[in-house]
């Protein structure tokens, strides 16, 4: 019985944690998109600073990681495309893995270390110095003042970022096809865009977008409920991460698998 009502605890504080979730993920999409058109502008200047360190700043690391993943691709494909004498679809594998799969996830776990920790580290370290408590004392609404900005620069960047993540898979790819298949790098680059659908885009930039509310809401959130002291921003900071890929890993099975029945259609 003990252990029955350890179950029960943690699924209902795991479900109350996912209606906060909700609920700030709500509130900032409310000051975001709606609440312009009622008087109160968007913080444009912090959303482009938001902008340029959520995207540019993350484009050197995540160059390097997805054009490794996609010469990695490229050789496990090969390993054993070789042995049915089909090596030349080693472009089909990279570029459908990528764009599908691997592009938005990579892209949003590079982010997640990057930003998503960022937003808890900050917004933490402002509740344990009271900073937030001076903002509602003014007046200013905390998620409107601090998650509404966060919110936007990621929701339009994960995007951008998992095009450039899709685009250096494909060029790590093509680094092997060219020197190891016999391919020449237009050739890779044509048998890429011949094997890829509208779809196989389209999915991975929704996946990205959902990939993206879910990593501010839980950094944001996760800063917003930091306790007393330096080592619950440490705490929270942590928390965040694990989360943020948790969250990502469920949300990409689940639209993964949604797209597998629809497509069977």
């Amino acid at each position: 019985m003990e252990f029955a009502a350890q179950i029960g605890g943690s699924v209902t504080d795991g479900l109350a944690y996912l209606g906060s979730l909700t609920s700030l993920g709500a509130r900032a999409a409310y000051y975001t998109f709606i609440a312009p058109f009622k008087g109160k502008p968007i913080r444009l200047q912090q959303t482009i600073s938001q902008a340029m360190q959520v995207g540019v700043r993350a484009l050197p690391i995540l160059s390097l990681i997805t054009f490794f993943i996609g010469l990695i691709l490229a050789l496990q494909s090969a390993y054993e495309l070789r042995k049915f004498g089909a090596i030349t679809f080693v472009a089909n594998a990279v570029a459908i893995s990528m764009t599908r799969e691997l592009g938005p996830l990579i892209t949003a776990i590079v982010v997640i270390g990057r930003s998503g920790s960022a937003f808890a580290a900050e917004i933490g370290t402002m509740r344990v110095t009271e900073e937030i408590d001076a903002l509602e004392t003014m007046a200013i609404h905390p998620v409107d003042f601090l998650v509404a900005p966060k919110f936007l620069a990621m929701t339009i960047m994960l995007p951008c970022l998992t095009i450039w993540a899709n685009s250096m898979g494909i060029l790590g790819g093509a680094l092997f096809g060219v020197t190891q298949a016999g391919f020449f790098f237009g050739r890779y680059i044509r048998a890429s865009l011949d094997t890829l659908f509208l779809r196989d885009i389209v999915t991975g930039l929704i996946k990205s977008v959902v990939f993206g509310i879910a990593i501010t809401a839980v950094g944001c959130h996760e800063g917003l409920t930091t306790g007393v002291g330096a080592e619950e921003v440490g705490r929270s900071t942590t928390r965040a991460v694990v989360v943020s890929i948790f969250l990502v890993i469920l949300v990409d099975l689940v639209f993964t698998t949604l797209f597998f029945f629809l497509g069977q259609r």
